[in-house]
Order: structure tokens, then C-alpha cells, then sequence
């Protein structure tokens, strides 16, 4: 089978759990490959995500190694997953996919944010003032897409029983005026809606708090359902999208996402900032008397 150029999130996940299936194993590559019948290269393959394994292939694998019938069948179904289309291959002009597939399939998201509102919590013309300066060489009709595709990940609020959205917003977040004041009143009053879901914390962390245990900037955890889906660490900046699967990288991370919780005020002390800084806005774009 030829190699993938990009692997898929689904996939990655996939040559993670084959790989530390063959480690609790105690069996070395060189020796699950014989045993397979396999050339050390194409266990390789698979292992890292070069190449996509067949069901069979990973039935064969996990029939080796042992770990448990359940075990199988969940990564049986995950190889025959790989190639399932979700709502971003409508988009795959703008996407790269990767994050929009793991945010799909994430029953629990974290974030703590210094700069921006989240995705899952933008309104268009907030968004649409992000990607135009973000992307100032996109045509009219790229950023058109990428607002669309934007509006669409926020579906998942609505259309998964178990999601749970916990972020916690710099309050310079709130007080930047990312679109003009007009819009950033509608973006406000579009968090306080989304704040009295039940499956949505919201949570400022005030200026006032000083040094802070996020300091060294945003994040997002994610989390999957069932034992074999370890939590994934996202980070974005200008080097482009980083992955964080080391158990110590995610046990750093999810410690120091409590400490800044810990840190940022309640949840209804946080409504009524959010609220108190929209009138703000309010006053200043409201037409003279």
C-alpha cells in the first residue's frame, strides 16, 4: 500500500495505540514482525503512521499481543475509521483537517486563551476580523470559506450529548475590540448565551491576578472516550500546529489548566464581567442624544 503523505488525526492515533500495544507486550519490533510474517519496514510503516494498516492487519497485530477482546475491537474499528468523512472535507480547500477531526470526535475540550475567543464560541464578523488579518493574502471568496467553516465546528456544541466545553479567557481576551466595538458587544452577549448551556464553563482570569500559571500561553486539551483514547495537547502559533502526545506533556498541561482555574474568577463572577465590559461596548458605539 502506498504511504500517506498526511496522516489523519484518527490515523495517528491508530499507529499510537498499535505501538504501545506491542510494547505491553513486552515483544521487540524485530521480533513482532517475524512473528507476523512482516518486514521490519512495513511494522515501521504502521507504527508511525506512514502507511495505513487494514482491518485485518490490526486484527493480526492485536491477536499477537494479547491486551483483551474489547481492545481489538476498538482499534479494528479505528483502522476502518481513518478514512470516515466528517463536515471538514466540505471544507478541505481551507482545512487541514487534523484539529477539526480530533475536536469532532472529543467528548471533553479545555482551552485557556490569551488572545482570541475561541473557535467553538466565535460569532462571523468576530471571526471574520481574525482571518482578515491573520490571512490578508486570501481572496474574498477564501476567507468566505474559512468563516463557513468556522460556523460549522460550533455544531458540535449542539449535536453531541456527552461534549463539554470548559475555557478560561485572559481578560485582555475581553477587552480587546477585535472588529470594532459593535461587533465586539454582539461577540460578548454571544458568550454570556453560550455560558448558560450546561455543557459550557466560562471563566475570566482577571488582570488583576498578576503572575499567573499561564504565562506561557494558550493550549486546548483534548479528550476522547474509552481508556485507549489518551488526551491530546494543541498548540498554534506561527510554526504552525503541534500535537502533544507524551503522558508527562499532557499530565503538565491538565495540572496547569486547574492551577490557572484555580486562579480565574467563579463562573458567575466571570458572567458578570463578561456582561459589565459588553455594556462598556454598548456605550461606547451607542449614537449620540
Amino acid at each position: 500500500m502506498a504511504p500517506e503523505q498526511s496522516p489523519t488525526a484518527r490515523h495517528r492515533r491508530l499507529a499510537r495505540q498499535l505501538r504501545e500495544a506491542r510494547k505491553r507486550s513486552g515483544m521487540t519490533m524485530e521480533a513482532a514482525a517475524a512473528a507476523l510474517g512482516w518486514s521490519r519496514p512495513k511494522l515501521v510503516r504502521f507504527e508511525t503512521a506512514k502507511t495505513r494498516p487494514k482491518a485485518t492487519d490490526v486484527e493480526a497485530m492485536l491477536d499477537l499481543y494479547g491486551g483483551g477482546e474489547a481492545i481489538k475491537l476498538a482499534l479494528v474499528q479505528l483502522a476502518k475509521d481513518i478514512r470516515k468523512r466528517g463536515w471538514w472535507s466540505a471544507f478541505d480547500d481551507v482545512l487541514t483537517g487534523s484539529f477539526a477531526e480530533l475536536e469532532d470526535d472529543a467528548v471533553k475540550i479545555r482551552t485557556w486563551q490569551v488572545q482570541f475567543i475561541p473557535g467553538l464560541l466565535q460569532i462571523s464578523d468576530y471571526a471574520s476580523a481574525l482571518i482578515r488579518v491573520n490571512r490578508p493574502e486570501d481572496s474574498e471568496e477564501a476567507r468566505l470559506r474559512r468563516i463557513q467553516a468556522r460556523m460549522a465546528r460550533r455544531t458540535v456544541l449542539e449535536r453531541k450529548e456527552q461534549f463539554s466545553l470548559a475555557v478560561v479567557l485572559d481578560e485582555a481576551v475581553l477587552r480587546r475590540p477585535v472588529g470594532g466595538p459593535e461587533v465586539m458587544s454582539r461577540q460578548l452577549e454571544a458568550l454570556l448565551n453560550e455560558s448558560n448551556k450546561p455543557n459550557v464553563s466560562l471563566r475570566v482570569l482577571p488582570c488583576a491576578s498578576g503572575e499567573h500559571a499561564g504565562m506561557d500561553g494558550p493550549f486546548v486539551i483534548l479528550s476522547f472516550e474509552g481508556a485507549l483514547e489518551p488526551d491530546v495537547i494543541y498548540l498554534e502559533g506561527m510554526g504552525g500546529e503541534i500535537y502533544l502526545e507524551d503522558v508527562e506533556q499532557i499530565n503538565r498541561c491538565t495540572l496547569r489548566f486547574d492551577r490557572i482555574s484555580d486562579q480565574a474568577l467563579s463562573e458567575e463572577d466571570s458572567t458578570r464581567l463578561i456582561a459589565d465590559i459588553a455594556k462598556e461596548y454598548q456605550q461606547s458605539h451607542a449614537p449620540p442624544h
